[in-house]
């Protein structure tokens, strides 16, 4: 397999605060109404090229803002008062094409903009007549539906900026041949493998780049500790005493497995407590309830495997347990970014048994980050 190509930084102009990027007052409004306090590493770093109209590749994992820094960065140049279609975002999936129009929306609240999703699943002729009736500034989608909409002339973007989010495809280069050769495009991927960087050589001008390494990764709103555990069947009583004494406002706890999801779903609720489950052999129409569910805080806990780690944000979440430490390190990020996301206080508890002693130790090296042990008093995990 060829190795990916790495991306060296070549930004050094940075922000601190909203306030530098003079923002109009109702996405400044939209920001702060949202919960944002202030600018992420990557925020910090990519705003700028964004705003300035430059080409943009950013390199990040999930966890670190990277639907924040692209959407703020496109609704400041979206003119409000124009009904045309001026910006584009690809998603590799339905889900995570659904959350990012969730989070425009909620940004651009009081801009008046208008987001229309275009992905699989949906009737495809109510999608062509509302394409063709326009009045929608931005439009996400998956690039198969979107592509098949550009082709057959429904979806037309002569206008368009285009901003990319993660995963491509073949037919994304397609989508790109439509486009306008002025056109502003915006790279956003937590890898970026060859067939990428080949797109990214082809299609981008002179790219603005930003590569966080893995010492920026872990957030600094987040508190990380480990719980030492002498065996696997004392997990579950170190979990419901973690749930009775510790103020939560909602919490994601991960496990390495459907059946272990099933088996701390059931325990708890014979305890009585209200709790959701999440995995990836579940049905697409029972995961949006449940994810509706928990977004909603009718359920303040959420039991889920790794499906769960990437690209979604529950503003609500202040603390996620690693039931079962994860198997690979470069998850680790993914799972405790779901907590304490843009400068909110959030934390993360690892149950750690005697023979994951190694794995800890590898985590902390990874992310040159200190793993503390728990604390006695609970308050002091918030503080």
């Amino acid at each position: 397999m060829e190795k990916a190509e790495e991306i060296e930084t070549n930004v050094t102009q940075t922000v601190t605060s909203f306030e530098e990027l003079n923002l109009a007052e109702d996405l400044l409004r939209g920001i702060y109404g949202y919960g944002f306090e202030k600018p992420s590493i990557i925020q910090q770093r990519a705003f700028l090229p964004i705003m300035k109209g430059r080409d943009t590749i950013a390199q990040a994992q999930s966890g670190t803002g990277k639907t924040a820094t692209f959407s703020i960065g496109m609704l400041s140049l979206i003119d409000p008062k124009s009904p045309e279609c001026q910006a584009l975002i690809l998603a590799p999936t339905r889900e995570l094409a659904k959350q990012i129009q969730k989070v425009i929306m909620c940004l651009g609240e009081f801009m008046g903009i208008v987001c229309y999703s275009c992905t699989g699943g949906t009737d495809i002729q109510a999608e062509k007549r509302k394409l063709r009736e326009g009045r929608h500034q931005i439009i996400v989608g998956c690039p198969g539906r979107v592509l098949d909409m550009v082709e057959k002339k429904i979806l037309k973007m002569d206008e368009a900026d285009e901003m990319l989010s993660r995963g491509f495809k073949e037919s994304i280069a397609e989508i790109l041949k439509n486009l306008p050769e002025d056109v502003q495009i915006a790279l956003f991927s937590a890898t970026l493998p060859p067939d990428i960087n080949e797109l990214t050589k082809t299609f981008l001008r002179d790219p603005a780049k930003i590569l966080l390494s893995n010492q920026e990764l872990t957030l600094d709103g987040i508190k990380q500790f480990y719980i030492g555990i002498s065996k696997d069947e004392w997990k579950f009583n170190t979990l419901v005493e973690l749930y009775c004494n510790v103020d939560i406002g909602q919490c994601i706890i991960y496990c390495n497995s459907r059946k272990r999801v099933d088996e701390v779903t059931e325990k708890l609720k014979e305890k009585k407590f209200t709790i959701s489950s999440m995995h990836g052999e579940m049905k697409q129409e029972e995961r949006d309830l449940i994810m509706r569910e928990f977004k909603s805080g009718s359920s303040r806990v959420l039991v889920t495997t790794d499906l769960m780690a990437r690209g979604i944000d529950v503003q609500q979440v202040n603390l996620t347990i690693n039931y079962d430490l994860p198997t690979r390190k470069e998850t680790y990020i993914h799972r405790i970014g779901r907590a304490g996301r843009f400068g909110r206080k959030g934390a993360a508890i690892n149950f750690v048994l005697p023979e994951d002693a190694a794995a800890l130790k590898d985590l902390e090296a990874f992310y040159s980050t200190q793993i503390n042990q728990m604390p006695l008093d609970p308050d002091q995990i918030f503080s």
